[in-house]
């Protein structure tokens, strides 16, 4: 399980949602093993005085969210964080303007489906 949460300038995101939304899942499908069906993305445009940010990032800063289980190797979430940045960056954004943090939590922290997380039984595995 992720979920994803991505800030950004209104100007700049907007027009980008559906293209960063497909970066993300494809890095999550590829290196996470999410399966393909699993896309919890969120998109909070700011205006620029609701972002602030240092001067020496542009108007296309992007901070990407995430949340997951716990349970995938540091490896492997160098790898996702690698081709992510990548796939983000292949849509313009400078990797100077992408901040990506990954926030891990046991999963019996998560309620999914009215059930903890740790009662419910997976089609894929986070132990990757």
């Amino acid at each position: 399980m992720a979920q994803f949460v991505v800030y950004g300038h209104r100007a700049a995101i907007m027009p980008r949602i559906p293209a960063v939304s497909d970066a993300i899942h494809s890095a999550a499908v590829s290196i996470l093993r999410l399966p393909a069906e699993k896309r919890f993305h969120r998109f909070i445009p700011l205006d620029p005085e609701q972002f602030i940010a240092p001067a020496d990032r542009s108007i296309d800063y992007t901070i990407i969210e995430i949340s997951m289980f716990e349970g995938r190797s540091s490896e492997t979430k160098k790898d996702f964080l690698r081709l992510l940045i990548r796939n983000v960056a292949a849509l313009g954004i400078a990797p100077d303007d992408i901040e990506i943090t990954i926030t891990e939590t046991p999963r019996a922290n998560w309620a999914i489906r009215g059930v903890p997380a740790d009662e419910l039984e997976l089609n894929y595995s986070v132990d990757v």
